[in-house]
């Protein structure tokens, strides 16, 4: 199967017909057991999908696959450096089981993402990164227990929730290197190797993922999120966000969700 060029993540939910058939793409999936059950294998591994399990692809990897009866998985599509998410937890296939919050938000995300056809181009887009966002957070929470720490390298998890709790304040490499159990050159090497980019490009991006979350609630202005995801004023957060995602954050505020 051919593919247009993904350049920003996607969020859809999909059937698998019983007939088998394959794909090879240039962008990692993670495929995410919603309703019912679907059988696929990568890289000549099988693994049975349904509710609380998912496959991580990684681009490249050809896979076959096919449904059991009635079926509806949700498919996340990730181009590479698209979301905060480290390089190596798609450096393999990887069949994994997921836990019940994830679970939940597999539920909600399928609830919504079943009205993207009469959503606008930028109302999709809009539904398209924060459905993503989400779902790159979790499975990157999810990695220190469904995939294993040792497995990675690094504690992924552990990193993700120091890197959250701290977006505030700028980045101090030798306290999450030191909390991780590492000297400060050595963490920032296994920290390359790991998420593909460096701790400060890595945590710009997260912030970034954070703000998408943050702009859902009326209550927090502009400026306060600035702040708390760690921007000097609300001007170079706006610089930021519309590199990034070409909108305004007040413009990407403003469409519907």
């Amino acid at each position: 199967m051919s593919h247009a060029a993904v350049t920003a993540p996607s969020v859809s939910l999909r059937r698998y017909g019983a007939v088998e058939a394959s794909d090879v793409h240039d962008f990692h999936q993670v495929v995410l057991g919603f309703d019912g059950a679907m059988v696929m294998a990568v890289d000549g591994v099988a693994q049975q999908i349904d509710a609380g399990s998912a496959w991580l692809i990684p681009a490249g990897a050809r896979h076959d696959y096919a449904g059991i009866g009635e079926n509806r998985q949700l498919v996340l599509d990730l181009p590479a450096a698209s979301l905060a998410v480290p390089e190596r937890l798609f450096d393999r296939a990887r069949a994994v089981t997921v836990d019940a919050s994830l679970t939940q938000l597999v539920h909600r995300i399928a609830a919504h993402a079943t009205g993207g056809a009469q959503a606008d181009e930028l109302d999709t887009r809009r539904f398209q990164w924060d459905a993503a966002a989400r779902l790159g957070a979790a499975l990157v929470a999810d990695a220190g227990t469904t995939i294993g720490a040792h497995a990675l390298g690094l504690d992924f998890a552990r990193i993700d929730r120091w890197l959250r709790a701290h977006l505030s304040e700028p980045l101090r490499i030798t306290d999450l290197a030191t909390h991780c159990g590492f000297g400060m050159r050595r963490f920032h090497q296994l920290f390359i190797d790991a998420f593909g980019e460096t701790p400060h490009r890595y945590l710009q991006r997260l912030r970034l993922d954070t703000s998408l979350g943050l702009l859902s609630d009326p209550r927090l202005s502009l400026s306060d999120i600035a702040l708390e995801i760690g921007f000097g004023d609300q001007s170079a957060y706006t610089h930021a966000f519309t590199r990034r995602f070409g909108l305004a954050p007040g413009q990407w505020r403003a469409l519907r969700h």
